[in-house]
């Protein structure tokens, strides 16, 4: 019996301290990007599915955590609201680019052209930092050509790979609001 008493408790404890670091976690994204959070634009990226069945908006929220585990494990130092408002706004297009007229109109490009229009969409409705807008326009490196210019951006361009190989290799998946939609449409 004090076999299982101690299985349980290790299990209750690993809980509770994954429960204080998704606390954490979320303070901190309060404390740096509440207005990002509350934005529309931000929020309708939950209707557009980034990799596998994970949506854009899924995606941003796991490259600012790993960003900032990143920044911890390696003792970085970095500057954590540049950090995470960069992660956040990172792939701030506001398309789905998997939509079959979006690819008819623009070609398939997607991945040298969303960091600009990222961007752009990103300076319209924020005040951005330089650092902020290194991350943006740099994280799709080595498809950017000039690579990262702060440690900021370096991060957040590891962290992004790091979650865009995850999720297309199906091991971090997700629950994309016109996943099921999408399946039955294209015959999957």
């Amino acid at each position: 019996m004090g076999l299982f008493s101690t299985a349980s408790e290790k299990h209750t404890e690993k809980l509770r301290r994954m429960y204080e670091r998704h606390k954490q976690f979320r303070n901190m994204l309060k404390d740096h990007a509440q207005d990002i959070l509350d934005s529309d634009n931000f929020n309708s990226t939950k209707r557009h599915l980034q990799h596998g069945s994970k949506t854009v908006h899924d995606h941003c929220m796991d490259v600012a955590r790993y960003s900032l585990l990143l920044n911890k494990k390696l003792g970085l130092k970095c500057n954590k609201h540049d950090l995470i408002r960069g992660a956040l706004l990172h792939d701030y297009f506001l398309y789905d680019w998997h939509d079959k007229a979006y690819l008819s109109q623009r070609g398939r490009l997607h991945g040298f052209r969303h960091p600009g229009v990222a961007l752009r969409n990103a300076e319209k409705e924020y005040d951005l930092t330089d650092t902020q807008r290194e991350i943006i326009r740099k994280h799709m490196w080595p498809l950017s050509v000039i690579p990262p210019a702060c440690r900021e951006a370096w991060v957040v361009t590891a962290a992004d790979k790091y979650c865009s190989f995850m999720e297309t290799v199906g091991l971090h998946k997700g629950h994309g609001e016109g996943f099921p939609e999408r399946m039955t449409k294209e015959g999957s």
